[in-house]
């Protein structure tokens, strides 16, 4: 079921934008624009209605995203400890996990390569930071505690130095990457678009929570194998500290969110396991569909290590 999902033809979601790069390049320039820090402006009305526009593009690819996943979230128990049990069989069962991409970037890729890579990530990075703050807006204390605990990681508890955004930043920096909107592949748009849209909108709260979970459940073996390739490509600690540090810490925070932000939200709404699956079914597809589009341009004539579950 899970090899069978795919999310194309996206223009068809939205007549507006019959071109999937022309929706997804649109909506990440709207979202670099809303999410800055601003001040007041004499054509704030003229804002609100392209923000209206925008937001009307945004909820129709969402709902119908939210469609496409709907078969196979039909069936998710509700049940707090079977849906966990579900949640967690998407660290080997869900899509796009154990992508030969990284295998093949951990042992093959060359810097040239390595460096688009990165630079096509860095692009399709929505700032897990702020994904988090937003999305913790008036949950239940446990969960918010935890999203809480979570935030302060993130933050680098408090030193600047160890905070997680600018840390990725050293790393593009030392690389010399110019990650750009124009020059990104549409897919990494689409995923960065598509967790902005979850936690900034109140009703999309728990498909953002299941979409930040899964990240947290599955990102540790992909960010190892980034790790190990970057250090094979003689790149210094500094610019691979980011992806040694949540390959370790990433697992711990999966635990912890499933604990404490998932059991209880299902324990207290029985009926928020659909909604929260569908984040993580959401998120995963998005990672598939990049996956994808950077195998096809990175090594169409390659002959790709097996990266295999364990």
């Amino acid at each position: 079921m899970f090899a069978a999902l795919k999310l194309s033809g996206l223009g068809a979601f939205t007549p507006e934008f019959p071109d999937a790069e022309a929706l997804h390049q649109g909506l990440a320039r709207w979202n670099r624009r809303r999410l800055a820090v601003q001040t007041p402006s004499a054509d704030w009305t003229a804002h609100l209605n392209s923000d209206f526009r925008m937001l009307r593009l945004e909820g129709a690819f969402v709902e119908a995203f939210r469609a496409h996943v709907a078969p196979v979230v039909a069936e998710v128990p509700s049940d707090p400890r079977a849906f966990i049990a579900w949640f967690e069989a998407l660290k080997d069962g869900g899509p796009g996990q154990w992508d030969q991409l990284f295998a093949w970037l951990e042992a093959e890729a060359s810097l040239e390569q390595m460096k688009w890579f990165l630079t096509q990530e860095a692009a399709g990075e929505a700032g897990f930071d702020d994904l988090v703050a937003m999305t913790q807006v008036k949950l239940p204390a446990r969960p918010k505690l935890e999203l809480a605990r979570n935030y302060w990681d993130e933050m680098g508890r408090g030193n600047a130095g160890g905070m997680h955004g600018p840390m990725l930043d050293r790393t593009i920096d030392g690389l010399g990457l110019t990650p750009t909107i124009e020059g990104t592949l549409w897919q990494s748009l689409c995923l960065a678009n598509t967790m902005t849209a979850l936690a900034t909108t109140r009703r999309y709260a728990y498909q953002s929570i299941g979409a930040l979970g899964v990240v947290e459940l599955t990102a540790p073996t992909r960010v190892a194998a980034v790790a190990e390739g970057l250090k094979r490509l003689g790149c210094p600690p500094e610019q691979r500290k980011y992806f040694v540090l949540h390959a370790q810490l990433d697992v711990e925070h999966s635990r912890a969110w499933n604990a404490e932000a998932l059991i209880p939200l299902v324990e207290a709404d029985p009926a928020c396991a659909r909604f929260i699956a569908e984040g993580a079914i959401m998120r995963l597809v998005c990672g598939e569909q990049c996956f994808e589009a950077y195998r096809a341009h990175l090594w169409a004539h390659a002959h790709p290590v097996v990266y295999a579950a364990e």
